[in-house]
């Protein structure tokens, strides 16, 4: 099985018992999440994990937002006009403050822009946003974004951009800031007690929909049967990463319910076209045969995840109806691998972290196993795992299982990234596919760009660069009395969720 990660448990199930008991004493004033892991940063423009997403979400308002129904809506901007094909136009709010209480102003939309863009930065979001090749404040209230050419996803990628202070990171610096993170959202960072649990506080002057909840601890639970004790015991509100089996366990409880949603996240394999043996054709389409969607899905995952045949799931731009993957096929596969040779025998690593299930991960090396590859399942714990992801193909893995979402429903935000040369995230070099991808992004006619997508999406079928699995279901744990409806884009918004009772 290879190198697996290790938790403080003793740490963990000390601080679980103290913040249990505490809980249990607390009743509607706190608030309690138990994550999978710790996020890796508080710094909204320095992270790419859902634990990170999740937490820091609620202390930082975006330059725009999605609403429950998925639409795009004002938050920090007010509207929005088009000035020409490269230039957009943002009318600020002037009434929202920092938690330090400092005025927010153009200003530190700007600097939030120039931030997040500047590649010395380093920000694992830079190929989200480096189209925007200027911003400016160009009056009292108003900000203006450039981009380096006509760039449709625009809006759909700043749902993500967090504005920060601009005096206040400057002043504490990068580090200091990501220890002590000042927003403007809904909730104000409080504490965080490294490897237990980041306790937010609710901003009782926020200009927008006041959270309900006075207190909130996102709790670090990376063993899934320990969030759902905490749940069924009173000691947790809310538990996220929930698999198949939990949510059925959930059915007979009295005091907790399985909330789920089907997400914009499509689960893939991912393989390096730029090592051995995946730098064979043959060997690749010998994995996509190799692999059982349907006995993922419905074998291991109990139905709640559905099959797909390309990287986007269809409630993202960019989806193409009638694209066929190559078919479950292990005769098939068994004889390509032999067709290959000796290249297709060497140990290929299996990189995953603890935030996936690890059944699909085990169930894959097997049905790879089967076909004749030499599969090795090596787990990191997902800080680790990122790095490497998004590191170029020197350093990316062989083969890896992950879960991708852009957090934008645009496939802009996932195919790009994922397939284009010029991103770290990307193990593929194909000319046609990267022109494809540029062509799409720069496209004003939404009818051009999708006609890109769906020749992506025919390359990837044939050339195997990844293979696609499923749209990944979102299955929370929730006390009985939280009323709240997940969403595709996965957030978790304090402010939105109510007790009833």
């Amino acid at each position: 099985m290879g190198k697996h990660w290790k938790w403080p448990v003793r740490a963990v199930i000390a601080a679980v018992l103290a913040l249990s008991a505490a809980g249990a004493q607390a009743g509607k004033d706190r608030f309690t999440v138990d994550l999978s892991g710790e996020p890796s940063s508080l710094d909204p423009h320095l992270q790419w994990n859902p634990d990170s997403y999740y937490v820091y979400r609620n202390i930082f308002d975006n330059l725009v937002t999605r609403d429950d129904k998925g639409q795009i809506v004002p938050q920090i901007a007010t509207a929005w006009r088009q000035l020409s094909d490269t230039q957009i136009e943002f009318t600020i709010r002037d009434d929202v403050s920092f938690h330090d209480g400092s005025k927010l102003t153009p200003q530190d939309v700007v600097f939030s822009v120039k931030r997040i863009t500047d590649k010395a930065f380093g920000s694992p979001q830079l190929g989200q946003f480096d189209k925007i090749a200027d911003a400016a404040a160009t009056g009292a209230n108003t900000v203006t974004l450039t981009t380096s050419a006509p760039y449709p996803a625009l809006l759909a990628q700043l749902v993500k951009l967090s504005i920060v202070p601009k005096a206040a990171v400057e002043a504490l610096g990068n580090d200091g800031f990501n220890q002590k993170p000042i927003g403007s959202g809904p909730y104000r960072f409080d504490s965080w007690q490294r490897g237990v649990a980041v306790t937010l506080a609710r901003n009782e002057t926020y200009w927008g929909t006041k959270g309900q909840f006075p207190v909130v601890l996102f709790r670090a639970v990376p063993d899934g049967a320990t969030r759902l004790a905490n749940l069924q015991a009173g000691t947790a509100d809310l538990a996220v990463g929930l698999d198949t089996d939990q949510a059925g366990q959930l059915k007979s409880s009295q005091r907790a319910k399985a909330l789920t949603a089907l997400t914009e996240r499509v689960a893939y394999l991912r393989l390096n076209t730029t090592k051995p043996p995946f730098d064979i054709p043959k060997v690749r389409q010998a994995v996509a045969h190799a692999i059982d969607k349907e006995g993922l899905t419905d074998g291991i995952l109990g139905g709640y995840d559905k099959p797909m045949p390309e990287l986007l799931t269809p409630v993202v731009f960019g989806w193409a109806d009638g694209i066929k993957a190559l078919p479950y096929d292990p005769t098939r596969a068994k004889a390509l691998i032999g067709e290959a040779g000796a290249a297709a025998k060497d140990e290929v690593e299996l990189a995953t972290a603890p935030v996936f299930d690890q059944r699909i991960v085990q169930a894959i090396q097997q049905q790879l196993t089967d076909v004749g590859l030499n599969v090795k399942i090596v787990v990191s714990d997902m800080a680790s795992y990122l790095r490497r992801a998004q590191s170029g193909p020197d350093t990316i893995p062989t083969l890896s299982f992950g879960r991708w979402s852009c957090a934008c429903q645009d496939a802009d935000g996932v195919l790009f990234p994922l397939l284009h040369r010029s991103s770290g995230w990307s193990a593929y070099r194909n000319a046609e596919v990267d022109t494809l991808l540029e062509t799409a992004r720069q496209a004003l006619d939404p009818a051009k760009r999708l006609a890109s997508y769906a020749a992506v999406h025919e390359i990837v079928a044939r050339d195997v660069p990844a293979v696609p699995l499923y749209q990944s279901s979102a299955i929370y744990g929730a006390t009985r009395n939280l009323e709240w409806q997940p969403t595709p884009n996965e957030s978790l918004f304090l402010n939105r969720m109510r007790w009833t009772d």
